[in-house]
């Protein structure tokens, strides 16, 4: 028997004892969250009640919180064993098949929830109906049980009332009967693609390998069921247009890369290409034309996994592909000129240069992607509206001193490389922590040769430094730079630097910001700005274009590049119908 639902409508215009009783299952026997909330209306779509609900366990005390959290019962705990569990909870446990756990895993649940409340004093929150809302496996849940109890209090703390907005969203759902459009069947693309891999455990999907060519085959297949005009170019690029009936429009590009790095996500990238074709997939079926034809590129390659040269789709697009690349080598000794012909591509200059847009006919490039940080995470925000795609730079560093015994080396007569790289490493951290899109990473460190008993007479050392704009991130990199030649000078140490790469910062295009900004506050939903850390291929097209970007939340910590990188289907329902909107109601700036 389905339950009874209730409309929107229903819930801003009764009065507030009905409003909490309507929503009384939502939060585990905690009324007070609606009670909150029925303050605040009318809300104006789903997305922004679900919001206000949030807001109102945000701002509560903790004392307020750790009893919602109390409220929620163990899993496979005494409650559920006993059969006292909610109505909700209830069909929640036995949708992940709790009922039902072998006598291995009931035991391995009520270890980790004793040790679990040892730690933090309160029971360990879960949705187990998962991203999807389909369900997670007693196995999943039993692993991310085991890899939060390493967390820290606090940080736990967040993450139960996360999960509890998850739990509360999914029962929202229900209540008022909302289906979603689009986020259920982009999760299944995306799981789809990710079963295309180099490696067998895990993902990996580098240039022109044979799950790369799958990749694109199907995401050309699915360009062309979605009614677009497709072609896979001669770098790779999976490229489907939707024209509109004037043939000389312009044209609105959008898109992201499908490649991804060694043991990497399933969303990085290719929640850019999936999100616009489910969309254009619905207009085509609706016969729904818009004034301007719409492109999606898949770049072939951002990551630089195989070749180690970033960007090499987007490069050919904007007409800036090196022919000196195609005599790059992989591990193996080939070359990308031999990948690309064993691939079945014809890597000639001409075909390349073909591959280029001209800025003349581009309205714009709008790249929707994975935040692959925490901001929005902990800001409860689904999407956000990225500022500016920092530019970084980065070094290469070769740090000599004098190796020696470590016995018989008295402290003050060392030239220790690996102490130098040290103190150059805390430089680092406190000089990128003065502004606040600033940041600097030394992700890789190594003493050649280095023994147990010896001084570190050689240390190498990589340096990242990011800022949304060139200038902060300049000046920082030359203060690192001139204390890093004195902290040498001290230690008596010799340095050798080698720039190794640098690119400009992008600034998004305020017009294009102002449009996605209005379709997100139409979903119902504050429009945040934010800047991305990360590159992206809209740094590429905002040579020849004006680009802007969508951030979507991710889950787990804002962890990306990861196997547990994750979204909802949700918040990419929400990104979807933000994208449809902004679609819709597109201006041209010229």
């Amino acid at each position: 028997m389905q339950p009874m639902t209730v409309t929107l409508t229903q819930l801003n215009t009764c009065d507030a004892t009905n409003f909490v009783s309507a929503l009384k299952g939502v939060y585990e026997h905690s009324p007070w969250v609606a009670q909150r909330a029925a303050a605040q209306r009318p809300f104006a779509t789903l997305a922004a009640l679900k919001l206000a609900l949030q807001d109102g366990v945000k701002n509560a005390s903790e004392a307020e919180q750790l009893g919602l959290i109390r409220a929620h019962p163990e899993l496979a705990g005494k409650v559920a064993l006993a059969g006292s569990l909610s109505t909700e909870s209830r069909s929640e446990q036995a949708r992940a098949g709790l009922n039902h756990c072998s006598p291995a895993e009931l035991a391995a649940l009520q270890q980790l929830n004793a040790d679990y409340h040892a730690k933090f004093s309160f029971p360990f929150i879960v949705a187990v109906k998962g991203p999807d809302g389909f369900g997670l496996s007693r196995q999943t849940i039993i692993a991310i049980f085991k890899r939060r109890l390493r967390n820290q209090r606090a940080d736990e703390l967040a993450e139960c009332l996360r999960q509890i907005g998850r739990i509360a969203e999914l029962r929202l759902n229900d209540v008022l009967g909302h289906k979603l459009e689009f986020g259920h069947t982009i999760l299944a693309w995306a799981d789809a693609l990710a079963l295309w891999s180099d490696v067998e455990d895990g993902l990996t999907c580098a240039f022109m390998t044979p799950a790369h060519r799958n990749t694109a085959a199907q995401l050309a297949e699915w360009m062309r069921n979605a009614g677009l005009q497709t072609e896979i170019d001669a770098v790779g690029n999976v490229v489907g247009r939707y024209r509109c009936n004037d043939p000389h429009a312009k044209t609105l590009l959008t898109g992201s890369h499908y490649d991804t790095v060694r043991n990497g996500g399933k969303y990085d990238g290719r929640i850019g290409i999936l999100v616009p074709i489910a969309v254009l997939r619905q207009l085509h079926e609706h016969g729904e034309k818009l004034p301007f034809h719409v492109e999606i590129i898949g770049f072939a390659e951002e990551e630089g996994v195989r070749f180690q040269s970033t960007f090499l789709g987007s490069n050919a697009v904007i007409g800036e592909f090196s022919p000196a690349l195609l005599e790059q080598v992989d591990a193996d000794g080939m070359t990308m000129r031999a990948a690309l012909i064993a691939a079945g591509h014809d890597p000639a200059p001409e075909r390349i240069t073909a591959c280029a847009h001209q800025s003349a006919d581009l309205l714009g490039f709008i790249e929707i992607h994975i935040e692959q940080g925490p901001v929005l995470l902990g800001r409860d925000m689904p999407v956000g509206i990225v500022s500016s795609i920092a530019g970084s730079l980065r070094y290469q560093i070769v740090l000599t001193g004098v190796a020696g015994h470590s016995g018989t080396t008295p402290m003050t007569m060392r030239r220790d490389a690996a102490a130098a790289a040290a103190e150059i490493i805390l430089l680092v951290e406190r000089r990128c922590s003065q502004a606040p899109t600033l940041v600097g990473t030394v992700g890789q460190l190594q003493v050649p040769h280095g023994s147990i008993n010896v001084i570190a007479g050689t240390c190498n050392l990589s340096l990242d430094i990011r800022a949304a704009d060139d200038a902060t991130r300049d000046a920082a990199a030359a203060d690192v730079l001139q204390q890093i030649a004195a902290i040498c000078a001290q230690r008596n140490i010799d340095v050798a630097l080698e720039r190794v790469e640098v690119s400009a910062a992008a600034p998004c295009a305020p017009w294009l910001m102002h449009q996605l900004a209005l379709a997100v506050e139409r979903a119902g939903i504050p429009a945040v700005t934010l800047p991305s850390g990360a590159g992206h291929d809209a740094m590429m097209l905002a040579k020849i274009t004006d680009v802007a970007m969508l951030f979507m939340r991710c889950g787990n910590g804002g962890i990306s590049h990861n196997r547990l990188e994750t979204i909802t289907a949700d918040d990419t329902e929400i990104a979807a119908q933000i994208f449809l909107d902004f679609l819709r109601s597109f201006r041209s700036a010229r």
